[in-house]
């Protein structure tokens, strides 16, 4: 009698694991953030290693601005065909291959010979790494219910901003401790170890993991049945009538073509916003390190410290916007983009006013990362309940174009702005670029599907 009782208890405790909902997801959500961070500092490091890269390679400023603009031109021209195969493969096997091209050639520029070969090197770092760039958001799209997708987007641009954290702080360290060659040889290590450990861990779709049990999927599943939008509007009431009116919300239809992607002018619109946001990124990122040098005169590891805390602010903006655009705007999209390219206008244009004193002006730069970051991941959300899921990867892909192609240009359009004027007139410049963002973006709509009828 004993035994039938214990063997009773143990199928019902059995059972009851089964019912019980696995959280891998939240574990993936994790990995993304420890990928991405790396994928982050590999293209980041270059702006710590630029003032030294340019004592063994003489070069205007307009040079220094190709070298940096080369990773995005090689990043953006491979957008579309990394969408395409991740539509028509899946993410997993071309995803880990990308993260051992990008530390590859990581590596690469750390033994360049001149400023062609650590163009070149650039360029091809850049092409690794678009892979990263639309299979995370791919798939943040297929592991995540809608009322947490932003959230998970908050994450990933999160370590977007964390990996320039780390490195002008590390990267100083290794300069001082040997030379700006050895920062590429010791941050191309990491990415070979977490190429294993994504093919190892994850999926294409949450159905064919092991570690994510049936209870999970349904949830995946059932949530993103249950919100018949996967967008923004579920409710209709009083209070966000008036939010509604003001950010032009729409029904839709969502787009299963890829004739349909090119030719919508709302993720046209996104993708041109994005143009513009992912360019006031990349200025700072390559050009505030040499500003703190050249302009503050700050000796290295106090460059170090101030350069990162656009990123530190970033993080912090990343995680608040992600919350804000789910929580907050009940998946609306549009209101955390319009904060950021609204704010940045006027926090651009302060540094024109930056002072002298470090500890002011990481609190500027902190501020400054903080706005930019708001509505960072609604770009890569916005998309989602536009399309199927088949052809988000390409509508992504097509808005990931056009923003990293505005990252390419906007360093090398400072590059020429310092060689012929000063840096005010580069911080005047980024104001420009946010405030064209907050014009491109009042054209857009708010989307949500329509209701279907019986």
């Amino acid at each position: 009698m004993s035994n039938l009782k214990t063997n009773t208890g143990s199928e019902m405790l059995s059972e009851a694991k089964k019912l019980a909902k696995t959280n891998f997801r939240w574990i993936l959500a994790g990995l993304i953030f420890v990928v991405y961070t790396i994928a982050a500092a590999d293209r980041a490091n270059i702006g710590v290693a630029l003032p030294f890269i340019r004592k063994d390679f003489p070069m205007s400023n307009t040079e220094a601005g190709a070298i940096a603009s080369a990773f995005l031109l090689g990043y953006s021209i491979f957008q579309m065909p990394a969408g395409f195969s991740f539509s028509k493969w899946g993410v997993r096997k071309i995803f880990s291959v990308a993260l051992i091209a990008t530390s590859l050639f990581t590596g690469l520029i750390g033994t360049a010979s001149s400023p062609l070969m650590m163009k070149l090197y650039r360029f091809g770092l850049g092409m690794s790494e678009a892979p990263l760039g639309v299979g995370i958001p791919a798939t943040i799209n297929r592991w995540y219910p809608p009322k947490e997708k932003c959230t998970v987007a908050g994450i990933y641009f999160a370590a977007a901003k964390f990996g320039p954290v780390i490195v002008p702080p590390l990267a100083a360290i290794i300069i001082m401790a040997y030379s700006w060659r050895e920062i590429f040889y010791f941050f191309a290590i990491p990415g070979f170890i977490l190429s294993v450990i994504w093919y190892w861990l994850v999926k294409n779709d949450p159905s064919e993991s092991p570690y994510c049990n049936k209870a999970e999927v349904e949830y995946i599943k059932t949530e993103k049945a249950a919100d018949k939008s996967e967008s923004c509007v579920k409710d209709t009431s009083h209070d966000s009538m008036w939010l509604d009116k003001l950010i032009v919300v729409r029904e839709i239809d969502p787009i299963n073509t890829t004739k349909g992607i090119f030719t919508s002018w709302n993720i046209i619109g996104v993708m041109l916003g994005f143009f513009f946001i992912i360019g006031i990124v990349n200025v700072i990122l390559t050009w505030i390190p040499t500003y703190l040098m050249s302009v503050k005169k700050y000796p290295i590891m106090q460059m170090g410290i101030v350069a990162s805390m656009p990123w530190i602010g970033g993080v912090v903006g990343n995680i608040i916007g992600g919350w804000m655009s789910d929580r907050v705007f009940r998946k609306r999209r549009k209101p955390t983009m319009l904060i950021t390219a609204f704010t940045l206008i006027f926090a651009t244009y302060s540094l024109t006013f930056a002072p002298n004193d470090a500890v002011l002006l990481s609190v500027m730069l902190f501020v400054l990362g903080v706005l930019l970051n708001i509505g960072y991941s609604a770009f890569v959300v916005y998309a989602m309940p536009m399309t199927s899921k088949e052809k988000y990867p390409i509508a992504y892909s097509f808005v990931n174009t056009g923003g990293q192609f505005g990252g390419a240009c906007a360093p090398l359009l400072t590059g020429l702005i310092l060689d012929n004027f000063n840096w005010d007139a580069v911080f005047l410049f980024m104001a420009a670029y946010a405030a064209l963002c907050f014009l491109v973006l009042l054209t857009i709509i708010e989307p949500f599907e329509k209701t279907k009828t019986a």
